[in-house]
This record gives C-alpha cells, sequence and structure tokens, in this order.
C-alpha cells in the first residue's frame, strides 16, 4: 500500500488560489463541514430547483482503474451542475507512459476547468495537482479514496443526526480507512479500527488523525471493535492490483466477517462493490440497517458538493 503524503499545498495561478483535493485534509475542518453543508441542501433541493453552476465547464476523468460507482457518479453530477465530463481510460491516456505527468498537466489545464484521477500510484495524483492549474481530485489511489469519505460522513451524519456516534472499521486499514480515519478525526467522530495483524492503518496516517483531532483506537479482535459502536463499516480484503494475495488475505481475515451475529442490529456501511459471501454475507448487505446504497447515492451528492465548493473558491 502507498503512503499517505503530506496533503497538497494550493497552487497560486495569476494571484489566485488553486485547491486540489488529493487528500482529504487538503480541506481544513471548517471548509469540510462546509462542503458536507453544500451536498446536504443540493440533495434537499428538488431537481428541478437545483443550481447549474458549471454550465460551460469540462471536466477531464483520469482513469487507471476501472469503477462504476465512481465514473458516473462524476458524469451524472457534471450533467446535473450543467457541465460536460470527457472519460480518459488506460488505453486514452497513459501517465508518465509515453508523457510526463507534468506535461499532461499542464496540457489538459488548457482544455478544462477540473482533473479528477483515479489511479494506483497515489504520488501520481501529487504531481498532477503540483503543475495543474485546475483544480485536480483524487477519484482513489492505493493511499487515499477523499471522495469516498465525503460520501461516508454525509451519511454518517444524515444516519445520526450529527457526529456525535461511533463508528467500527472492521476488516484491512486499506485507502478507504484510511481516508475515513483522517476525515472522522477533522468532525471529532469516535472510530475504532479493527484488522488483523499486518493489515493496519499506516503510522503516517495514524499521526495524521491525531494531530487534526483524535486518532482512532485499534484492535486486532472485531468482536471489542463493534461492542460500543453504533455503526459498522467494512471493505473489501481483496481490491485491485492484489488478486496474487487472495489466498494469503482470505486466510488472514477469518473472523472479520460482518455476519448478523457480530453486527447485529447496529447500522453498517460497506464503499461498494462488495465480495458477497467475504467481507460482509448476503443477509447483512441486504437488512433494513444497511446505509449502504443511501452511501453510494451520497457519493453523486457529497462530489457535486466539492465542484460547487472549488467552483466559490477557485
Amino acid at each position: 500500500m502507498n503512503t499517505i503524503m503530506a496533503h497538497s499545498a494550493p497552487n497560486d495561478t495569476n494571484g489566485t488560489e488553486q485547491r486540489n483535493m488529493v487528500t482529504i485534509d487538503d480541506l481544513s475542518h471548517e471548509e469540510l463541514h462546509t462542503v458536507l453543508d453544500i451536498a446536504a441542501r443540493r440533495k434537499a433541493t428538488a431537481p428541478a430547483h437545483r443550481e447549474r453552476a458549471l454550465a460551460g465547464q469540462t471536466m477531464a476523468m483520469l482513469f487507471e482503474k476501472p469503477s462504476t460507482r465512481t465514473r458516473v457518479s462524476f458524469e451524472t453530477g457534471m450533467t446535473q451542475l450543467g457541465g460536460h465530463a470527457i472519460f480518459l481510460g488506460p488505453d486514452d491516456i497513459h501517465l508518465g507512459h509515453g508523457e510526463p505527468i507534468r506535461d499532461t498537466a499542464l496540457a489538459l489545464s488548457q482544455y478544462v476547468d477540473y482533473i479528477i484521477a483515479r489511479v494506483f500510484d497515489h504520488s501520481d495524483v501529487v504531481e498532477l495537482a503540483e503543475y495543474a492549474t485546475v483544480p485536480v481530485i483524487n477519484a482513489l489511489t492505493d493511499a487515499a479514496h477523499p471522495c469516498q469519505t465525503l460520501a461516508d460522513l454525509l451519511t454518517v451524519r444524515e444516519h445520526a443526526g450529527s457526529f456525535d456516534t461511533s463508528v467500527a472499521w472492521v476488516g484491512d486499514g486499506n485507502n478507504v480507512c484510511q481516508s475515513f480515519v483522517v476525515g472522522a478525526a477533522m468532525t471529532d467522530l469516535d472510530v475504532t479500527v479493527a484488522t488483523p495483524e499486518g493489515y493496519e492503518i499506516d503510522e503516517a496516517v495514524r499521526t495524521r488523525a491525531g494531530e487534526l483531532g483524535t486518532a482512532p483506537t485499534e484492535t486486532h479482535d472485531p468482536k471489542t471493535a463493534v461492542e460500543d459502536a453504533d455503526i459498522v463499516y467494512t471493505d473489501v480484503w481483496v481490491s485491485m492490483g492484489q488478486e496474487d494475495e487472495q489466498d494469503e488475505r482470505l486466510k488472514a481475515f477469518e473472523g472479520f466477517q460482518l455476519t448478523s451475529d457480530l453486527v447485529g442490529d447496529r447500522a453498517v456501511m460497506h464503499c461498494l462493490p462488495a465480495h458477497r459471501g467475504e467481507e460482509i454475507t448476503d443477509e447483512v448487505l441486504d437488512s433494513e440497517d444497511a446505509l449502504v446504497w443511501q452511501q453510494a447515492q451520497n457519493r453523486l451528492h457529497a462530489q457535486n458538493g466539492l465542484l460547487l465548493w472549488l467552483n466559490e473558491s477557485t
């Protein structure tokens, strides 16, 4: 797993501040709450009355990794906001191969208003943000998934009415988990992380969470983690690019599956796609306590909130 690098500093382009979101803490505490408030207000507004503030604007979508939710939510979001999205898959663009990343960033900045990147190496998004003269949004790297965290925090706040609640993460201390614990620290959300030994969150992430708020409680026992939790969150045990580790990982994560016995009547989150029968059972995923579809819908609203905020701030 890549380690999350220090959050990016705003670029200064012709005297104006350019904002990026490479990691969730590229937003300040206040800005994070503002983005969530914008998202909530837009979600609560009837579609016919939602503003189309990005009319005439274009987003470039650089995808090394495939995705259903990320692609559809961003493309749909730009359409709803009055803008246009251009999808550039792995056969359309090769970051750092054939053209340096800095040149890609500088060239795309001449054509588009936003760049989102869903790539393997976190440093590639950092470099895009360094050289682009338009906002760059991390749509997933091996180290971080800040857009998912925005949706997660919006979902938690909707469910609990505030951030005065507790979440247990059960599973891999992966990119989704790492972004979530940082976002949780920024909102004073109580989080306990249960992982097998060797699959913990990175030390740099733990330290950053402590600097921004409170570092998560960590354990290797799922039962201990969920005991006092209101919400239980999990993700796949074998992510894209880890297929050669599948047998080793499935063995390591024995006992970490979200079952009805472990979860009880607690609310459940999953960023999807789910490997049904591995990290979560059908019974739990399909239960009335599952927030996963609300969480998936909130990818659209949270990202629209971010785009509207960037449009106003840049």
